[in-house]
């Protein structure tokens, strides 16, 4: 058995949630109605401007990786099944599996920046320390979330060996497969996590696509050894090209090299 041959994922289009923080960020937070606050974030559904995603999205991956494909997942939160259906896939039957479902943001959940920031000053100054380790109270780390995804590439893995696979999830789900696909180093994920470079970021509807197949030589290799990101909706958001997964090793000088990044700071008293 082997992973997939192409193993695509999509974002969910633009979501009430997304609208209302890009509006909160602003210092404006005419979303956070009741109403809002009292429904739980699964059962967001998307904007208007979300739908047109979807279905961009749809078209480019008809376009440019093809319309069949045979395994459908989506996640069963209202979002991601509601881009799903935009995508507009031909025949597709969709799998829904809770494994996919958004990073748990515990008690931040519904509530706006500037709310967080007041009533969880210290959880927020952790975070800062390692945001790949860090929890929201009662939520849910990135690193947590990759074991949970583990799951999921166990099934690809036994039921979608040498298949074409597309899945509808969330931002930092799609990172999270990225750890474990490219087992991306802690650090290396902690910079794209905070980098300002556009082509890093996961955009609504943002499709990435992980293929065995080499693009030059067409030539299907053993391991899903490439990576394309892509924002169909605004190519200039994306680098759109194909990169060879590099996936890290260490001789024992490498190893030193990385602990030699971090000065002690308890030394034995003399």
């Amino acid at each position: 058995m082997a992973m997939p041959i192409d193993f695509v994922l999509v974002r969910h289009g633009q979501s009430e949630g997304n609208l209302a923080n890009k509006y909160a960020y602003q210092g404006d937070n005419r979303h956070y109605t009741e109403d809002f606050r009292n429904r739980h974030s699964s059962q967001w559904r998307l904007t208007e401007q979300g739908v047109e995603e979807a279905k961009v999205a749809g078209d480019w991956i008809k376009e440019n990786i093809g319309g069949e494909f045979d395994r459908y997942y989506t996640s069963e939160h209202i979002r991601a099944m509601e881009t799903s259906y935009h995508l507009n896939m031909s025949d597709a039957v969709w799998y829904s599996d809770f494994f996919l479902r958004e990073r748990d943001g515990g008690d931040f959940e519904s509530l706006p920046p500037n709310e967080r920031k007041k009533k969880y000053a210290e959880a927020m100054k952790k975070k800062d320390l390692d945001a790949f380790y860090w929890t929201p109270p009662n939520g849910e780390s990135v690193a947590n979330l990759c074991i949970r995804l583990k799951w999921m590439l166990d099934t690809f893995y036994r039921e979608c060996s040498d298949r074409k696979l597309i899945g509808v999830c969330y931002g930092e789900v799609m990172s999270g497969f990225r750890v474990l696909l490219e087992r991306m180093p802690q650090r290396k994920f902690l910079e794209i996590d905070s980098s300002d470079d556009p082509n890093d970021r996961v955009n609504n509807c943002q499709i990435y696509h992980f293929s065995r197949v080499n693009p030059k030589t067409k030539k299907v290799e053993p391991y899903l050894n490439w990576f394309r990101s892509i924002c169909p909706w605004d190519p200039s958001l994306s680098s759109n090209k194909w990169e060879k997964i590099e996936r890290p090793i260490y001789e024992n000088q490498d190893l030193k090299k990385q602990v030699d990044k971090i000065s002690r700071i308890v030394k034995e008293a003399k």
